[in-house]
Parts: C-alpha cells; structure tokens; sequence
C-alpha cells in the first residue's frame, strides 16, 4: 500500500514539473499576475513604479556627480565668474588668463615691443609657475627685457636667469618654478625658446597649425633617458611625474630638482620664415589650455573668433573651463599683419 502511494505521489510530481515548469507556463503565469495587479491593485503598482524611477535617477544623478568629480580630480564644479581673471589688449596682442580652480595664481605673462626701434624684436612670454610665484615672477621680470640685446645668445641668456634665480630662491628656501616660452618676432623670422610644458602654435596661410615649441614631458624617451643615466626615475601620480613630484621634465627653478640634475633648464629653440609661412595669428598658452585642446583645435577656434575683442583668447580660456581644466590657464593671441609682397608684419604696430 504504502509503496502504492509513493509511486502516485512519484507521478504527480513529474507531472507538475513538466506541465506547471515548463517556460511557456511560466511566462502566461507571470503576464496573469502583472494584469491582476495592473486591475486590481493600480494605485500600489503606480507607486512602486515612480518610486523605482525616481530611485534610477537620484542613483545617476549621484554616478554623474562622481564620474565628473573623478574627471576634475575631486575639484568641485566652479563656475567661471566666481574665479579671477586677467586681461591684456594692445594692437594686435591679446591676453586672457583665468585663476580656475586653483587656490592660487601661479601663471605670468610679458608683451614687450617697441614701434619706434625695428632694431629690437618684440617679445612674447609665458611663464606657468609651480609650487609658488616667486619663480614665474622673477622670469618675468629679468628675462624679455635683457633679450632685447642679446637676441643672439638667448640659450645663454636663459640659463643665466635660471642660475641667478637658484642663487636667490635656495638662500630662502623657496623651491618654486616655472616653464618659459618666449616668442621674439623680428622683420622676417620668428624664435621660439621653450622650457617645460607651455606651448605655442601658429596659423599659417593656409589655416594649418604649426608648432612652434615640443612640451618637455618625463615620459619621453629622450627625458626618460637623462634622467635614469642623473640618477632619478620617473612614476605615475596622476601624470607621470620626475621624481614622484614634477610633471614636467623641464623648467626654470626648482632648485631641490636642479641639485639632483634630474630637472635641466635646457631650451629647445626653433626658428621660423615668416616670409614663407605667412602666418594669421599665434597662440602661446600654458598647459591649462592643451589639457583641453589640440594644437589644431585650438587654431581651428580660434581661428573663426579673430574678430572678437580678445581675438579668441577669452573664449577659448572660457571653453578650457568649462571644458573640466583644474588649472590656471593664460592664452595669448597674437595677430601678424599680411605678408603680401614681403610686407613687415611685426605685431603690436
């Protein structure tokens, strides 16, 4: 009897799991319950229903926050006129220089040129500071002048700065630096010095963009090199950096740096015919701006904002910003005059 039984209850058993199992059972079980709960309980499945949504939007709302905090570095979103800003126009030269989301403003800028004297070329400078403004500061301040007489020994006259400036800032402990870019534009041809990461870019005739300097960066095989052969070495914080510290391979300054022979205030220098380029514009900027742009991006803005004020300069610090940049960021727009028949195009004339 018993062993009867259990081999009805066997049967049942397989009957269930093969009729009541099966997944088109299933799935007319589970569209039978959603209809009884739509008819019957409408109000209950309306509330889960918004609650679920509004629960799927505070969860991306709070992964957006995140995500864009994560881009920023943590830095809270700032809107662009709560920050300082700095402004320069004269003639064809324009200036727009933003403090960001810095606590401090560590970039300098010089516009020297001189209308009344062809012997002596303008000159261009940008100078981004780092661990202070002493560095920046003093560049600016020694530098653009003294090449208006020695436009032919302008590594020399660098490096001079730099040593002289050591002197001053290790008496006082002071372990600031900075890049160097400095545009000196005569008659006919364009010199371009550079140390550290600002960089500069022309427009020439035909629109294209031209680099007018290379970025001294630790992870160039070139960099990489000199300073495994000085001793040092080269890791990821965020950005490779010298030592764990600078994320530039380059600079002026920096005299902790300097007496290790990791960091070198060495310039790259380029020259150009302004005669066969005939350029529209150049853009110097510190690296604010190309953590936002390309070089040809930034000809390609630019480019079609030459007529505003700021031939451009503003907008794209602005775009920079908004673009996400953490760091200060000053650009600089200078606008040469048609070269047409061999023409003189210095700037600020």
């Amino acid at each position: 009897m018993i062993g009867d039984t259990m081999t009805l209850l066997s049967l049942l058993g397989r009957i269930m799991r093969y009729f009541l199992l099966r997944p088109e059972t299933l799935f007319l079980l589970c569209i039978s319950l959603a209809l009884w709960s739509y008819f019957f309980h409408t109000d209950e499945v309306k509330t889960i229903v918004k609650s679920s949504r509004d629960a799927v939007k505070m969860v991306k709302g709070k992964v957006a926050e995140m995500m864009q905090n994560d881009r920023l570095g943590g830095l809270s979103v700032l809107d662009a006129e709560f920050s300082k800003t700095w402004e320069f126009k004269n003639n064809n030269v324009a200036v727009y220089s933003i403090q960001g989301r810095r606590d401090h403003m560590e970039d300098r800028f010089e516009v020297l040129t001189d209308i009344t004297n062809k012997s002596h070329p303008s000159i261009f400078g940008i100078f981004d500071g780092h661990g202070g403004e002493a560095a920046a500061d003093y560049v600016k301040a020694h530098l653009p002048d003294s090449l208006k007489q020695q436009l032919s020994i302008l590594e020399q006259r660098i490096l001079s700065v730099d040593r002289e400036m050591l002197d001053k800032l290790s008496a006082n402990h002071d372990e600031a630096g900075t890049t160097c870019l400095v545009a000196l534009l005569s008659d006919r041809e364009l010199i371009v010095a550079n140390v550290g990461d600002s960089r500069g870019v022309l427009c020439d005739k035909d629109g294209n963009a031209v680099a007018l300097s290379h970025d001294h960066k630790p992870y160039q095989l070139k960099e990489r090199k000199r300073i495994k052969r000085a001793g040092g070495f080269i890791s990821f914080n965020g950005s490779w950096r010298v030592q764990g510290i600078l994320a530039m391979s380059r600079s002026l300054g920096d005299y902790p740096l300097k007496n290790l022979n990791v960091i070198i205030p060495d310039p790259d220098i380029m020259t150009f015919d302004m005669d066969k380029l005939q350029p529209e514009f150049m853009i110097l900027a510190s690296d604010g701006l190309w953590d936002a742009f390309s070089n040809e991006e930034a000809v390609r803005f630019v480019r079609e904002r030459l007529d505003e004020p700021h031939f451009g300069a503003k907008s794209i610090v602005l775009q920079s910003f908004y673009r996400g940049c953490p760091d200060n960021i000053t650009v600089m727009v200078v606008k040469f005059k048609s070269r047409a028949g061999g023409n003189n195009s210095k700037a600020g004339e």
